[in-house]
Protein backbone atom coordinates (compact mmCIF):
# COMPACT_ATOMS: atom_id res chain seq x y z
CA UNK A 1 0.00 0.00 0.00
CA UNK A 2 1.43 3.35 -0.93
CA UNK A 3 1.85 6.00 1.89
CA UNK A 4 0.65 9.66 0.71
CA UNK A 5 4.78 10.78 0.83
CA UNK A 6 5.19 7.98 -2.06
CA UNK A 7 2.62 9.37 -4.05
CA UNK A 8 4.38 12.79 -3.82
CA UNK A 9 7.62 12.03 -4.63
CA UNK A 10 6.69 9.74 -7.82
CA UNK A 11 7.04 11.88 -10.66
CA UNK A 12 4.53 12.42 -12.79
CA UNK A 13 4.35 11.23 -16.54
CA UNK A 14 6.07 14.32 -18.53
CA UNK A 15 2.68 15.79 -20.81
CA UNK A 16 3.04 14.97 -24.92
CA UNK A 17 5.16 17.48 -26.63
CA UNK A 18 3.24 19.85 -29.00
CA UNK A 19 -0.21 19.31 -26.83
CA UNK A 20 -0.67 22.93 -25.53
CA UNK A 21 0.04 23.95 -29.15
CA UNK A 22 -2.42 21.84 -30.56
CA UNK A 23 -5.02 22.60 -27.89
CA UNK A 24 -4.29 26.27 -28.83
CA UNK A 25 -4.98 25.78 -32.12
CA UNK A 26 -8.16 23.64 -31.72
CA UNK A 27 -9.57 26.06 -29.45
CA UNK A 28 -9.05 28.67 -31.87
CA UNK A 29 -10.24 27.09 -34.95
CA UNK A 30 -13.57 26.28 -33.32
CA UNK A 31 -13.77 30.04 -31.72
CA UNK A 32 -13.41 30.83 -35.99
CA UNK A 33 -16.41 28.31 -36.54
CA UNK A 34 -18.58 29.46 -33.88
CA UNK A 35 -18.17 33.25 -34.99
CA UNK A 36 -18.84 32.20 -38.53
CA UNK A 37 -21.95 30.14 -37.75
CA UNK A 38 -23.15 33.16 -35.34
CA UNK A 39 -22.46 35.92 -37.89
CA UNK A 40 -22.65 34.20 -41.34
CA UNK A 41 -26.61 35.69 -42.32
CA UNK A 42 -25.13 39.32 -41.12
CA UNK A 43 -21.59 38.74 -43.17
CA UNK A 44 -24.16 37.63 -46.21
CA UNK A 45 -26.57 40.76 -45.69
CA UNK A 46 -23.55 42.98 -45.73
CA UNK A 47 -21.69 41.19 -48.53
CA UNK A 48 -25.04 41.61 -50.52
CA UNK A 49 -25.47 45.49 -49.57
CA UNK A 50 -21.52 46.20 -49.89
CA UNK A 51 -20.79 44.42 -53.16
CA UNK A 52 -23.20 47.05 -55.62
CA UNK A 53 -20.89 49.86 -54.60
CA UNK A 54 -17.67 47.93 -55.31
CA UNK A 55 -18.87 47.13 -58.18
CA UNK A 56 -19.86 51.07 -59.16
CA UNK A 57 -16.45 51.63 -57.92
CA UNK A 58 -14.08 49.46 -59.93
CA UNK A 59 -16.46 50.18 -63.08
CA UNK A 60 -15.81 53.88 -62.60
CA UNK A 61 -11.96 53.20 -62.85
CA UNK A 62 -12.11 51.42 -65.87
CA UNK A 63 -11.27 51.72 -69.87
CA UNK A 64 -14.10 52.88 -72.35
CA UNK A 65 -13.81 49.13 -73.68
CA UNK A 66 -13.30 47.18 -70.68
CA UNK A 67 -16.34 48.94 -69.14
CA UNK A 68 -18.60 46.93 -71.97
CA UNK A 69 -16.54 43.69 -70.77
CA UNK A 70 -17.21 41.04 -67.89
CA UNK A 71 -13.74 41.83 -66.19
CA UNK A 72 -14.48 43.07 -62.78
CA UNK A 73 -11.14 44.48 -62.14
CA UNK A 74 -9.67 47.28 -64.20
CA UNK A 75 -6.60 46.67 -66.25
CA UNK A 76 -5.50 49.84 -65.55
CA UNK A 77 -7.00 52.00 -63.19
CA UNK A 78 -8.52 54.84 -64.77
CA UNK A 79 -8.65 57.56 -62.28
CA UNK A 80 -8.95 60.63 -64.60
CA UNK A 81 -12.33 59.20 -65.11
CA UNK A 82 -13.41 61.67 -62.20
CA UNK A 83 -11.69 64.60 -63.64
CA UNK A 84 -13.48 64.27 -67.02
CA UNK A 85 -17.08 63.83 -65.40
CA UNK A 86 -16.26 66.48 -63.38
CA UNK A 87 -15.45 68.74 -66.73
CA UNK A 88 -18.59 67.62 -68.17
CA UNK A 89 -20.42 71.24 -68.71
CA UNK A 90 -23.16 71.71 -65.79
CA UNK A 91 -21.89 68.85 -63.24
CA UNK A 92 -20.65 71.21 -60.61
CA UNK A 93 -23.56 73.13 -61.01
CA UNK A 94 -25.96 70.62 -60.23
CA UNK A 95 -23.49 70.04 -57.61
CA UNK A 96 -24.40 73.77 -55.75
CA UNK A 97 -27.87 73.20 -56.71
CA UNK A 98 -28.12 69.99 -54.70
CA UNK A 99 -26.48 71.79 -51.82
CA UNK A 100 -28.65 74.51 -52.03
CA UNK A 101 -31.25 72.21 -51.82
CA UNK A 102 -30.56 69.93 -49.32
CA UNK A 103 -28.90 72.49 -47.29
CA UNK A 104 -31.82 75.33 -47.27
CA UNK A 105 -34.10 72.63 -46.90
CA UNK A 106 -32.44 70.23 -43.72
CA UNK A 107 -32.31 73.65 -41.94
CA UNK A 108 -36.10 75.29 -43.04
CA UNK A 109 -37.53 71.40 -41.92
CA UNK A 110 -35.69 71.97 -38.75
CA UNK A 111 -36.39 75.24 -37.53
CA UNK A 112 -40.50 75.07 -38.66
CA UNK A 113 -40.35 71.38 -37.32
CA UNK A 114 -39.04 71.48 -33.58
CA UNK A 115 -41.92 73.80 -32.49
CA UNK A 116 -45.00 71.91 -33.62
CA UNK A 117 -42.99 68.77 -32.52
CA UNK A 118 -42.95 70.24 -28.82
CA UNK A 119 -46.34 71.59 -28.75
CA UNK A 120 -48.20 68.09 -29.19
CA UNK A 121 -45.41 66.70 -27.38
CA UNK A 122 -45.64 68.69 -24.05
CA UNK A 123 -48.71 71.53 -24.42
CA UNK A 124 -52.48 70.02 -23.43
CA UNK A 125 -54.99 71.89 -25.06
CA UNK A 126 -58.43 71.40 -27.04
CA UNK A 127 -57.38 69.56 -30.12
CA UNK A 128 -54.60 68.26 -29.86
CA UNK A 129 -55.31 64.44 -31.05
CA UNK A 130 -56.89 65.88 -34.06
CA UNK A 131 -53.90 67.83 -34.74
CA UNK A 132 -52.15 64.83 -33.97
CA UNK A 133 -54.36 62.78 -36.36
CA UNK A 134 -53.78 65.43 -39.20
CA UNK A 135 -49.85 65.35 -38.95
CA UNK A 136 -50.07 61.09 -39.30
CA UNK A 137 -52.76 61.53 -42.10
CA UNK A 138 -50.52 64.11 -43.95
CA UNK A 139 -47.92 61.55 -43.67
CA UNK A 140 -49.81 58.46 -45.62
CA UNK A 141 -50.38 61.48 -48.41
CA UNK A 142 -48.49 60.59 -51.41
CA UNK A 143 -47.11 63.93 -53.14
CA UNK A 144 -48.13 62.53 -56.45
CA UNK A 145 -51.70 63.30 -55.22
CA UNK A 146 -51.26 67.03 -54.40
CA UNK A 147 -48.73 67.95 -57.17
CA UNK A 148 -51.28 69.17 -59.77
CA UNK A 149 -52.39 71.69 -57.51
CA UNK A 150 -49.01 72.86 -56.21
CA UNK A 151 -47.82 73.00 -59.99
CA UNK A 152 -50.72 75.25 -61.15
CA UNK A 153 -50.08 77.57 -57.91
CA UNK A 154 -46.19 77.70 -58.08
CA UNK A 155 -45.73 77.63 -61.55
CA UNK A 156 -49.21 79.93 -62.91
CA UNK A 157 -49.21 81.94 -59.67
CA UNK A 158 -46.47 82.57 -58.04
CA UNK A 159 -44.24 82.01 -61.49
CA UNK A 160 -41.45 80.28 -60.28
CA UNK A 161 -41.37 77.40 -62.80
CA UNK A 162 -37.91 76.40 -63.83
CA UNK A 163 -36.08 76.78 -60.29
CA UNK A 164 -35.82 74.83 -56.88
CA UNK A 165 -37.65 77.13 -54.71
CA UNK A 166 -41.40 75.54 -55.14
CA UNK A 167 -39.67 72.96 -53.47
CA UNK A 168 -37.80 74.95 -51.04
CA UNK A 169 -40.55 77.22 -49.81
CA UNK A 170 -42.79 74.62 -48.13
CA UNK A 171 -40.11 73.11 -45.85
CA UNK A 172 -40.33 76.04 -44.12
CA UNK A 173 -43.76 75.46 -42.92
CA UNK A 174 -42.96 71.86 -40.87
CA UNK A 175 -42.64 68.34 -42.37
CA UNK A 176 -44.81 65.97 -41.00
CA UNK A 177 -43.12 63.13 -40.83
CA UNK A 178 -40.27 65.11 -39.07
CA UNK A 179 -42.59 66.25 -36.98
CA UNK A 180 -44.50 62.92 -35.88
CA UNK A 181 -41.03 61.58 -35.31
CA UNK A 182 -39.23 64.62 -33.42
CA UNK A 183 -42.60 64.65 -31.59
CA UNK A 184 -41.89 60.58 -30.32
CA UNK A 185 -38.43 61.61 -29.19
CA UNK A 186 -39.61 64.80 -26.86
CA UNK A 187 -41.96 62.76 -25.19
CA UNK A 188 -38.83 60.92 -23.94
CA UNK A 189 -37.81 63.90 -22.21
CA UNK A 190 -38.99 63.63 -18.57
CA UNK A 191 -41.82 66.60 -18.24
CA UNK A 192 -39.69 67.20 -14.35
CA UNK A 193 -37.11 69.26 -16.29
CA UNK A 194 -39.87 71.69 -17.91
CA UNK A 195 -41.62 71.92 -15.00
CA UNK A 196 -38.77 73.19 -13.41
CA UNK A 197 -37.98 75.95 -15.62
CA UNK A 198 -41.18 77.44 -16.09
CA UNK A 199 -40.69 77.35 -12.05
CA UNK A 200 -37.54 79.50 -12.51
CA UNK A 201 -39.08 82.11 -14.67
CA UNK A 202 -38.78 80.59 -18.00
CA UNK A 203 -41.03 81.37 -20.80
CA UNK A 204 -42.30 78.78 -23.20
CA UNK A 205 -39.51 80.07 -26.29
CA UNK A 206 -36.49 79.91 -23.37
CA UNK A 207 -37.68 76.85 -21.86
CA UNK A 208 -37.41 75.34 -25.74
CA UNK A 209 -34.15 76.90 -26.49
CA UNK A 210 -32.34 76.36 -22.99
CA UNK A 211 -33.59 73.06 -21.88
CA UNK A 212 -35.75 70.61 -24.80
CA UNK A 213 -33.19 71.50 -27.81
CA UNK A 214 -30.21 70.46 -25.67
CA UNK A 215 -31.79 67.59 -24.68
CA UNK A 216 -33.74 66.52 -27.84
CA UNK A 217 -30.12 66.97 -30.45
CA UNK A 218 -30.25 62.94 -31.08
CA UNK A 219 -34.14 63.44 -32.41
CA UNK A 220 -32.78 66.92 -34.01
CA UNK A 221 -29.93 64.94 -35.59
CA UNK A 222 -32.11 62.21 -37.00
CA UNK A 223 -34.96 64.19 -38.56
CA UNK A 224 -32.28 66.54 -40.20
CA UNK A 225 -29.97 63.53 -42.07
CA UNK A 226 -33.50 61.94 -42.86
CA UNK A 227 -34.45 65.55 -44.74
CA UNK A 228 -31.15 65.79 -46.01
CA UNK A 229 -30.96 62.35 -47.45
CA UNK A 230 -34.39 63.31 -48.72
CA UNK A 231 -33.70 66.35 -50.21
CA UNK A 232 -30.24 64.84 -51.77
CA UNK A 233 -32.03 62.34 -53.76
CA UNK A 234 -35.31 63.89 -54.59
CA UNK A 235 -35.45 62.88 -58.33
CA UNK A 236 -39.28 63.81 -58.41
CA UNK A 237 -39.29 66.85 -57.53
CA UNK A 238 -36.48 68.37 -59.99
CA UNK A 239 -38.17 66.89 -62.65
CA UNK A 240 -41.14 68.58 -62.23
CA UNK A 241 -40.62 72.37 -61.36
CA UNK A 242 -36.69 72.43 -62.93
CA UNK A 243 -36.63 70.32 -66.24
CA UNK A 244 -37.03 72.97 -68.50
CA UNK A 245 -33.72 74.87 -66.74
CA UNK A 246 -30.96 73.05 -67.01
CA UNK A 247 -29.35 75.74 -64.61
CA UNK A 248 -31.27 74.34 -62.09
CA UNK A 249 -30.81 70.74 -62.02
CA UNK A 250 -29.89 68.94 -58.95
CA UNK A 251 -27.44 65.68 -59.01
CA UNK A 252 -29.93 63.66 -59.31
CA UNK A 253 -31.88 64.86 -62.47
CA UNK A 254 -28.70 65.56 -63.61
CA UNK A 255 -27.37 62.20 -63.47
CA UNK A 256 -30.14 60.68 -65.60
CA UNK A 257 -29.11 63.34 -68.47
CA UNK A 258 -25.45 62.44 -68.24
CA UNK A 259 -26.28 59.23 -68.47
CA UNK A 260 -28.32 60.02 -71.51
CA UNK A 261 -25.16 61.80 -73.16
CA UNK A 262 -23.09 58.89 -72.24
CA UNK A 263 -24.95 55.75 -72.82
CA UNK A 264 -21.92 53.70 -73.69
CA UNK A 265 -19.26 55.24 -71.95
CA UNK A 266 -20.61 53.32 -68.41
CA UNK A 267 -17.26 54.00 -66.64
CA UNK A 268 -17.89 57.79 -67.12
CA UNK A 269 -21.68 57.26 -65.60
CA UNK A 270 -20.37 54.88 -62.64
CA UNK A 271 -17.74 57.75 -61.57
CA UNK A 272 -20.31 60.15 -62.03
CA UNK A 273 -22.78 57.89 -59.79
CA UNK A 274 -19.81 57.51 -56.89
CA UNK A 275 -19.32 61.31 -57.03
CA UNK A 276 -23.16 61.77 -56.26
CA UNK A 277 -23.20 58.75 -53.56
CA UNK A 278 -19.64 60.24 -51.86
CA UNK A 279 -21.41 62.54 -49.46
CA UNK A 280 -24.37 61.03 -48.22
CA UNK A 281 -22.25 57.83 -47.34
CA UNK A 282 -19.80 59.92 -45.54
CA UNK A 283 -22.36 62.25 -43.63
CA UNK A 284 -24.09 59.17 -42.73
CA UNK A 285 -20.70 57.78 -41.47
CA UNK A 286 -19.61 60.59 -39.16
CA UNK A 287 -23.68 61.50 -37.76
CA UNK A 288 -24.34 57.64 -37.33
CA UNK A 289 -24.13 57.24 -33.40
CA UNK A 290 -26.55 60.31 -33.42
CA UNK A 291 -28.97 59.07 -36.43
CA UNK A 292 -28.82 56.01 -34.79
CA UNK A 293 -29.62 57.08 -31.11
CA UNK A 294 -32.42 59.53 -32.14
CA UNK A 295 -34.18 56.67 -34.27
CA UNK A 296 -33.68 54.29 -31.09
CA UNK A 297 -35.54 56.93 -28.75
CA UNK A 298 -38.66 57.96 -30.96
CA UNK A 299 -40.49 54.40 -30.07
CA UNK A 300 -39.83 54.89 -26.36
CA UNK A 301 -43.44 56.42 -25.57
CA UNK A 302 -46.62 57.23 -27.52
Amino acid sequence: MTTVIDRIDRPSAPAPAGGGAAAGRTARRKALLHWIAVHALGVAVALFFVLPFVFVFLTSLMSDQQALTRDLVPDTWEWGNYTRVLDTPGFLTWWRNTLLYAGLGTVLTVLSSVPVAYALAKFRFRGQRLALMLVISMMMLPPQVVIIPMYLFWAKQMDLSGSLWPLIIPMAFGDAFSIFLLRQFLLTIPDEYIEAARIDGCGEFRTLLKVVLPMARPGIAAIALFQFFCCWNDYFGPQIYASENPGAWTLSYGLESFKGAHHTDWNLTMAATVLVMAPVILVFFFAQKAFVEGVTLTGVKG
